[in-house]
């Protein structure tokens, strides 16, 4: 939230009870009252060079592995284990934000996106999510466009 105040950036922030049950982005999404596609899940992936890659998409979709390669300009992409998320990012489970991490690395967004004048992304914790405009995110991040899922 600091990165994005400090772009002047337009965000408001939405807060839910960050428990056990909240361990996916469709039971998130329903905590808020919102349908699981204007939620954003970030998935952070490798390539076979093993590049950090992130990949922000509807919380109801799956990451096609081949289009995020494609996308990339990579050869294979895979998701990295959860073992490897906070020491790359520094983001937890369930609070990955493509917004601050660690370092910044090559970061697309589902065009899906494109179609809402807002989405929701996680806003780097637990229990938080921001409603964000899809521009002003891939501003942040910085991030591209693209077909995902």
């Amino acid at each position: 939230m600091r990165i994005l105040k400090g772009m002047g950036v337009s965000f408001d922030v939405a807060e839910y009870p960050a428990g056990e049950e909240h361990q996916d982005a469709a039971s998130v999404a329903a905590e808020l009252g919102v349908g699981a596609d204007v939620l954003f899940k970030t998935l952070v992936a490798h390539d076979e060079r093993g590049g950090a890659l992130v990949f922000c998409i509807p919380g109801a979709a799956e990451l096609d592995l081949k289009k995020a390669a494609r996308v990339s300009g990579a050869k294979k992409v895979d998701l990295i284990g959860l073992k490897d998320l906070t020491p790359l990012t520094g983001y937890v489970r369930g609070g990955c934000s493509p917004i601050g991490m660690k370092k910044k690395f090559p970061t697309w967004i589902d065009e899906f996106a494109l179609t809402f004048e807002r989405i929701y992304v996680n806003a780097g914790a637990r229990g938080m999510q921001l409603l964000i405009s899809p521009a002003d995110l891939a501003r942040a991040c910085p991030a591209g466009f693209a077909d995902l899922v």
